[in-house]
């Protein structure tokens, strides 16, 4: 990894960099960051876990509530609107990534921007606004995971630094979507790697995601907080495609780039209003979040957490007892989850996978009461679709929805991919290119990826996936460290 004896021009052969010592001991430094990466991510998660049920049900009982009054989301949410406008305007780094724009991945969080991101998506997941913890997971463990490596002052290759980050943020999500192969997938989707250079990247990432997944179930049967991941069991057995089944898919695909697009667009139409009165207006949208979960419970007689927190706990509880709802109150839910979702893609900081797949699957599940469409089916579908409008991964979402199904997902496939190639064609039909690429005079929030070519020219961003700052420096025509540029070099 010190690039000691190397020569002058190195090779740009994927193979050689595989053969080189230097990618064995990136491999061995990735095993060992693999431990502590994943202990943290999963410190954090029990965190959050802790603080959301302290928050919503331990600390009203103790002030003498008997329970926690209708009322209590709208002060919480409003003290997490406030605390993330202090942290954007005041931290370096701005909390991380505007979620507004996408599932980000790519790059390398500096250490000084750290704190900033953790204590955002801190604020943002345990008081209740409507995103997911992976997208400051990745940046975390990026973050880390570079810092680890370039402690003592040594400099190091910036092309190295890259695949230990990507490492380290492997690690951090080994086992949140209930397998690291997914989070694997999506980091490189997200991340645009490919081409013969794409194993120098991805080895280095499954050794720590493989050490992630052993570390998560260890610290989960030794501490018993439970296994933060997302999986659906005990799912009823179903049939193969049918007709009907491929017509609905048809239908969902529509559907959710409709309702999807309309998220988007919420959240990118509110984010510059936002922005103007930060301490003002962050506060406002969270008590606004706090709102509609006090009107859904209220009318539909279930819980707040249906439309608060990310979705990833509640989801299961939904599929489960999914009897209980009606289409109306299913409806509903869509609705008020889906305004409070776009509400907080523009103003908190945190990930956007989570609330997708639960609006999608929330979806699925009322348009199963109509002729034609069990539910499982329902279920996948909307999973796969909404997810794709809202990531913009196509892969990554047909994976999303069928390996969480277990036996069920490969049953389903067939649709789930013809909704989410309806919903991601639909979905571009009707987003304008200024929504694709950001409002005009807006830093990008991503970074390319430890090896992405352009030309004969390589662009090496060392800001990180979660916020804007330092401009990308060029390296000169001529200078061949590139695609196949050893790590160590």
């Amino acid at each position: 990894m010190n690039g000691e004896g190397a020569t002058p021009g190195p090779p740009t052969d994927p193979a050689a960099i595989l053969r080189s010592r230097s990618y064995a001991g990136l491999l061995v430094v990735a095993a060992i960051l693999g431990v502590p990466i994943s202990a943290a991510a999963y410190g954090f998660l029990a965190l959050v876990d802790k603080l959301q049920s302290w928050l919503y049900t331990s600390l009203p009982q103790g002030l003498g509530f008997g329970g926690t009054p209708w009322w209590w989301p709208l002060p919480l949410l409003t003290l997490a609107g406030l605390l993330v406008g202090l942290i954007i305007r005041h931290l370096p780094g701005t909390g991380g990534h505007s979620p507004a724009d996408g599932f980000k991945a790519g790059g390398v969080a500096p250490p000084a921007e750290l704190p900033g991101i953790a204590l955002a998506a801190l604020a943002t997941l345990s008081l209740g606004a409507v995103l997911g913890p992976e997208a400051p997971l990745i940046a975390l463990g990026g973050g880390l995971a570079a810092w680890a490596v370039g402690v003592g002052g040594r400099p190091r290759p910036p092309r190295a630094t890259a695949v230990v980050g990507a490492a380290g943020s492997f690690a951090a999500i080994s086992t949140l979507f209930g397998s690291p192969l997914l989070g694997a997938f999506l980091l490189m989707e997200a991340s645009g790697l490919g081409g013969p250079a794409l194993g120098v990247v991805l080895v280095p990432g499954l050794v720590a995601a493989g050490v992630g997944s052993l570390v998560f179930v260890g610290l989960d049967s030794w501490t018993g907080l439970g296994a933060f991941s997302l999986a659906l069991p005990d799912l009823p057995q179903v049939g193969p495609p049918t007709l009907a089944g491929f017509a609905w898919a048809l239908v969902i695909g529509l559907v959710a780039a409709i309702v999807g697009t309309a998220i988007r667009r919420l959240a990118l139409a509110l984010r510059p209003q936002v922005e103007r009165r930060l301490l003002l207006a962050t506060p406002l949208v969270g008590l606004a979040v706090g709102l509609l979960a006090v009107l859904y419970a209220q009318v539909s007689g279930h819980a707040i957490s249906d439309v608060l927190f990310s979705g990833q706990n509640q989801l299961g509880p939904l599929v489960g007892q999914s009897a209980t709802y009606s289409v109306g109150a299913l409806t509903l839910l869509v609705a008020a989850k889906g305004l409070a979702y776009g509400a907080s893609l523009a103003a908190f900081r945190g990930g956007p996978v989570f609330p997708a797949m639960f609006l999608g699957a929330a979806g699925g599940i009322a348009l199963s009461h109509l002729p034609g469409l069990s539910m499982v089916p329902g279920i996948a579908m909307g999973i796969g679709a909404m997810s794709v409008v809202l990531l913009r991964l196509p892969m990554t979402s047909v994976l999303l929805a069928t390996l969480l199904l277990a036996s069920d997902g490969l049953a389903v496939m067939p649709l789930v991919i013809v909704a989410v190639a309806v919903a991601y064609v639909a979905s571009a039909r009707l987003s304008s290119p200024s929504e694709d690429a950001g409002p005009p005079g807006r830093p990008e929030h991503h970074h390319e990826g430890p090896i992405r070519p352009k030309g004969d020219q390589h662009l090496h961003r060392t800001r990180a996936a979660a916020g804007p700052g330092v401009q990308p420096s060029r390296v000169p025509r001529g200078d061949h460290r590139g695609a196949g540029a050893p790590p160590g070099e």
